[in-house]
């Protein structure tokens, strides 16, 4: 089988996104949990010829919780997304979204879509007078699976 994988058609990690019910809320300089897991059962079972095997089938499946870091600036989407789950206003914060790879050209080449996602951890910056670190907020969002597009 030939190799496809060239320097020119590999992803590189430059800029992110995400998109929640088809609005882009936020750009992300760090994306991580994009997994998925299916669960492997094991039983024994006898085979044609009479003997007991181990057979292993796909179980239940598990999806990673989806941790966005990002620069603060003054979208307060994702804290006021939170401040919903907070409140308990549940007919409101499952969310279907996205999250977009994008190329130095801001052209899109990956896309990992989500459905019923809802923020469970919202962290707010560092606070050091001493620092010039750029504040940065970070968001885990679980969710009821993923596929890449």
């Amino acid at each position: 089988m030939a190799n496809t994988g060239t320097s020119e058609n590999l992803m590189r990690t430059y800029n992110f996104a995400i998109e929640i019910d088809s609005i882009t809320v936020g750009f992300f300089r760090e994306v991580s949990g994009l997994t998925t897991e299916v669960e492997v059962i094991t039983h024994q079972v006898v085979n044609k010829e009479g003997r007991q095997v181990t057979q292993k089938v796909a179980g239940h499946l598990s999806t990673g919780e989806v941790t966005l870091k990002k620069s603060m600036d003054g979208n307060k989407y994702l804290s006021d997304w939170f401040k919903e789950v907070q409140d308990g206003k549940f007919d409101t914060y499952r969310r279907n979204g996205s999250i977009i790879m994008f190329d130095p050209q801001g052209k899109e080449t990956g896309r990992w879509n989500f459905i019923k996602g809802w923020p469970k951890t919202w962290n707010g910056p560092s606070l050091d007078a001493g620092s010039d670190d750029v504040a940065t907020e970070e968001v885990v969002i679980t969710h009821e699976g993923m596929v890449r597009a």
